[in-house]
């Protein structure tokens, strides 16, 4: 099985947002861990802040992540300047689906930026979305086996 991702870039910050606008996507709908904040951290840091502070204005913005820890879920939500949403269950893709067709957004409308492909970019695959893979945003620090198991995942891809 193939997962190809609409486009694929570094990480968060190589996005071309303007772009995005451009394009006509009205709705950014990022993973949480690993994509813009360091996985189970519970804290933004400075850089991604103010990438929010400057597309909260172009876009309807949210977070939906599998990440099935209530209590780190409501840390998450206080600090963000949009909605988040833990145990979404990506790539099963009704939770996502719900919300889209909630506040009325066309498919093409819609982007899912995420770092993992047999999640992020599977449900947005399913849902027929547009996705952005990245890199995770701290890969540097990352492990070697995590690293290894990040390698093999894009071998499903397409580029």
């Amino acid at each position: 099985m193939f997962v190809k991702a609409d486009l694929i870039k570094n990480d968060i910050f190589d996005i071309d947002y303007k772009k995005l606008k451009n394009d006509g996507i009205k709705l950014i709908i990022f993973d949480l861990d690993s994509t813009i904040m360091r996985s189970k951290s519970g804290s933004y840091d400075t850089r991604t802040l103010e990438l929010f502070e400057e597309i909260k204005t172009m876009f309807q913005v949210c977070v939906m992540s599998n990440n099935t820890n209530e209590k780190y879920i409501k840390k998450v939500q206080r600090i963000t300047p949009f909605e988040v949403y833990g145990m979404v269950k990506k790539p099963n893709p009704y939770f996502i689906k719900q919300y889209i067709e909630k506040y009325k957004f066309e498919n093409n409308e819609v982007v899912i930026i995420g770092d993992r492909p047999l999640t992020d970019i599977l449900v947005g695959n399913k849902i027929g979305i547009n996705s952005i893979l990245v890199d995770s945003i701290n890969r540097k620090e990352e492990s070697k086996l995590t690293r290894f198991v990040r390698r093999l995942e894009r071998l499903f891809l397409i580029k």
